[in-house]
C-alpha cells in the first residue's frame, strides 16, 4: 500500500505516534512466494538464525503461536494454521512443522531452511516466512520484550535488544527522552484490550528490507550533488501494530517494513513538500541518529526541485 505523505508531523519529533486500528483492519499480511519479503527472510534465517529468532530462557511461544494463529485465521485464506497444541501450518507455502519435524511438498528451498534449523525453531521460522510482518513480544507487567523474531530490523539489532526494559530499548534513540518516560504506561497501554497502530519513515542509502547493523553497510557518498543523492535515495517506511495476546498483559509487536525509491514513492508536489518539511525540522542529533546529517542539505535541495515538477495532488 503506498504510504501517506500527510501522515507526516511537522516538525518532526521522535514521539509514539500511537492511534487506534481500525475495527476489523488486517494486521497481518500473507507473505508472497517470490516476494521481496519472503526471499530476503530465507537470506537472514539461513545464514543468521541466531540473530533473527531470540527469546528469554523459558518463554512460551507455543502461546504466541496459537494467538497468531487465531488472528491469522480472520482472513479468507488463512496464512499460519494450528492443526493442534503442537502442529503449525503455512497452507500457503506448502509447509507445516509438527513436533520439530518438517512436512509438506512446497518449495523445497524452504524446506531445506527448515530443515536446517533447530527443532525448536522451526515453528517460530515458519510464522516469520508465513508473513511479510516481523514480531516481537511486549510484557505489559514489565515494560520488557522477552521474545522476537525479527528478520528485517531497520538499523537494530534484535539480539541485543531481548529481555530488555522499554526504556533500555530505546535508550539509543535520538530525543528520546519522551519515549523513555512514558516507557511503562506505553507498554502498559499498548497490552491491554485496545489495539493500536503507527507509521514511521526515513530515507535511506540501502534500499534492502534487512538492515541490521552487522549486516548493512551502505552509507551516502560524501560527495556527489542533489541529483546522484536522490537517484540512490529509498523510502522506507513501517507500519507497526499491537496484537493482544490472549488472557496476558503481553501483545505481539508486528512491524511490516517496506522500502522504495524516493523518486516512485513521491507521486504529488505535496508529498514532496510534506517530506522536505519535516526533514528540515529534524535535529541534528535525529539527523545523525537516521544517519542523515552528510546528506540533508542535498535531499532537501533534490526535494525541492521535486515538489516544483510533480503535479499536485488530486483533489
Amino acid at each position: 500500500m503506498p504510504f501517506d505523505f500527510s501522515q507526516i508531523v511537522t516538525p518532526f519529533r521522535m514521539q509514539p505516534g500511537l492511534r487506534r486500528v481500525a475495527p476489523g483492519a488486517a494486521q497481518l499480511t500473507p507473505a508472497r512466494a517470490g516476494g521481496r519479503h519472503l526471499d530476503e527472510k530465507m537470506t537472514t534465517l539461513a545464514s543468521f538464525p541466531a540473530q533473527a529468532l531470540v527469546a528469554m530462557p523459558g518463554f512460551d511461544v507455543a502461546a504466541v503461536l496459537s494467538d497468531l494463529a487465531a488472528e491469522a485465521a480472520k482472513n479468507k485464506r488463512s496464512a499460519f494454521v494450528r492443526e493442534s497444541a503442537s502442529c503449525f501450518v503455512a497452507p500457503r507455502l506448502g509447509w507445516a512443522v509438527r513436533d520439530g519435524r518438517i512436512l509438506g511438498s512446497g518449495d523445497a528451498a524452504i524446506g531445506e531452511l527448515l530443515e536446517s534449523l533447530s527443532p525448536a525453531l522451526r515453528a517460530t521460522a515458519l510464522l516469520c516466512l508465513a508473513f511479510e510482518e516481523d514480531f516481537a513480544v511486549i510484557d505489559g507487567n514489565r515494560a520488557t520484550i522477552p521474545w522476537l523474531a525479527v528478520c528485517l530490523p531497520s538499523r537494530w539489532a534484535p539480539e541485543d535488544k531481548v529481555g530488555r526494559h522499554f526504556a533500555e530499548v530505546h535508550a539509543p534513540v535520538a530525543d528520546n527522552a519522551l519515549l523513555v518516560a512514558a516507557s511503562e504506561q506505553l507498554a502498559r497501554l499498548v497490552t491491554g484490550n485496545d489495539r493500536w497502530e503507527r507509521s514511521v519513515w526515513t530515507v535511506s542509502a540501502d534500499p534492502r528490507l534487512d538492515q541490521h547493523p552487522a549486516r548493512s553497510q551502505v552509507g551516502w557518498p560524501e560527495r556527489g550533488d542533489a541529483e546522484a543523492v536522490g537517484a540512490l535515495a529509498s523510502f522506507r517506511h513501517e507500519y507497526q501494530s499491537f496484537i493482544p495476546l490472549s488472557d496476558t498483559r503481553q501483545a505481539v509487536f508486528t512491524i511490516r517494513v517496506e522500502s522504495e525509491p524516493l523518486a516512485s514513492a513521491l507521486v504529488s508536489r505535496d508529498d514532496a513538500l510534506h517530506l522536505h518539511a519535516a526533514l528540515s525540522s529534524m535535529t541534528p542529533a535525529v539527523l545523525e541518529y537516521r544517519g542523515l546529517d552528510v546528506v540533508r542539505d542535498r535531499l532537501l535541495a533534490w526535494l525541492a526541485g521535486r515538489a516544483a515538477i510533480l503535479p499536485a495532488a488530486a483533489p
